[in-house]
């Protein structure tokens, strides 16, 4: 009997953090950065070859299969709506969780002060990057909606929401023309989607290998060759780690458990056992569009939601449904604040809440790219910047949480929305 890809996705992450500590503990970080990251590297970057392509083909697939506009104007609707109602849920749990057990108020005057010196230099390198974030304007995120170029915009897996945009104009013009006209389009677009999703099912077989590459790549970039800088930045830092995945788990279990036992027809260790890989590849590649082929395969196979409706949602969820990281960004703001000594009121924290949910809303489904969008939230209620220095050191290790969370509330959404088109449906017949 074949052993289920889960089981074997997890192997490979457990053989992985256990060859990542032998390696950093005898100074073969420079072997395992030459000889054992470049497999998790291909690996990530096979699943981000056809994530935009994916998106594309599976999403003009499921619009045009609608046949109704006001359809896809039903599940746009209810899609985006719960979305942006668990982001709210999220950031306001993050709050609490922040501050009644305040993580900053832990660390001492020096180590925040060493923290800040040993990272200065990170924080001087995204200084550009920084820097045009501040310079967005209100309506930026909404221009960005709208590619230039879509051949561009296909070529970069920074820009899928402008990719979303496109199929969704596309997917809506081949439902308005007659099929004698589009018959051949559409068949091309889904025979597009087959080989594409054919292609999900040999990239998964090296999985194991590539989580197993990718986290022994991660601990060993953080730990050098000495184990000893992961101890010290978690004796540091520890009680904030713990604070965010307690916020995170918190989440989980509130919001996502609740809808999935309440309102869909699973129960919770169906739900889990169906999503598992897909949660376990954004938890070791940190970044929602690579885990994105995945994710639509678990939905679809394990949990039967219809082709439809995983095409739209999950890409949707992939580009503004980023629970996990609009969570962390509260709870950042919050701690790096208690740390330097600076107390926000219910009018800052209140700023954090709608700040982080547009911040969250477009920001690229890649590694690290909460921390940069974290600025906007920091500035707004007029916390230094430079104070990200501060949790740098564990960033990547909360990125990796983060991402799974954001995973597990796509999936849960979309067997919601499924769920609900299902009734919509019995109650039309």
């Amino acid at each position: 009997m074949k052993m289920k890809l889960h089981w074997q996705i997890m192997i490979g992450l457990a053989a992985g953090a256990l060859f990542g500590i032998f390696a950093a503990t005898n100074q073969l970080s420079g072997f395992t950065h030459d000889w054992v990251t470049p497999f998790g590297t291909l690996f990530v970057n096979l699943l981000k070859l056809i994530a935009m392509p994916l998106v594309f083909a599976s999403l003009v697939t499921g619009v045009a299969s609608l046949a109704d506009v006001s359809k896809l104007s039903r599940m746009g609707g209810r899609t985006i709506g719960i979305y942006l109602m668990t982001t709210v849920f999220s950031i306001t749990i993050g709050l609490v969780v922040v501050n009644v057990l305040e993580p900053g108020k832990s660390i001492p005057p020096q180590v925040s002060a060493d923290l800040q010196a040993s990272y200065v230099e990170e924080v001087e390198g995204r200084a550009e990057t920084i820097e045009q974030v501040r310079e967005r304007g209100p309506l930026q995120p909404l221009v960005d909606i709208v590619p230039q170029n879509i051949i561009s915009a296909l070529g970069q897996n920074i820009r899928m929401l402008q990719v979303v945009f496109f199929a969704l104009f596309f997917g809506v013009c081949l439902i308005l023309i007659p099929n004698e006209h589009t018959r051949t389009v559409k068949s091309f677009i889904q025979g597009l989607n087959d080989i594409i999703i054919k292609m999900v099912d040999l990239i998964m077989y090296i999985a194991p290998l590539g989580v197993f590459a990718l986290i022994a790549g991660t601990i060993t970039a953080v730990a050098g060759d000495n184990i000893d800088t992961v101890l010290s930045l978690l004796s540091s830092l520890g009680f904030y780690t713990l604070v965010v995945i307690f916020g995170l788990l918190l989440h989980v279990a509130l919001v996502y458990c609740s809808f999935v036992h309440f309102l869909t027809r699973f129960s919770l260790k169906q739900f889990f056992a169906g999503i598992a890989p897909a949660q376990l590849l954004a938890f070791s590649t940190s970044s929602s569009a690579a885990t994105l082929p995945v994710t639509m395969e678990c939905v679809e196979d394990n949990l039967g939601v219809k082709n439809e409706v995983a095409s739209f949602v999950l890409p949707l969820g992939a580009t503004i449904n980023l629970d996990g990281t609009a969570l962390y960004q509260g709870v950042a703001t919050v701690f790096i604040a208690q740390a330097l000594g600076m107390d926000l009121n219910l009018t800052a924290q209140l700023t954090i809440v709608l700040t982080a949910l547009l911040a969250s809303i477009g920001t690229a489904p890649v590694p690290a790219a909460g921390i940069v969008m974290l600025v906007i939230v920091l500035e707004s209620v007029g916390v230094p910047s430079s104070g990200i220095a501060l949790i740098l050191g564990v960033d990547r290790i909360l990125d990796m949480v983060r991402t799974a969370t954001n995973v597990t509330g796509d999936c849960a959404v979309t067997v919601l929305v499924d769920n609900a088109e299902n009734r919509a449906a019995t109650r039309s017949t």
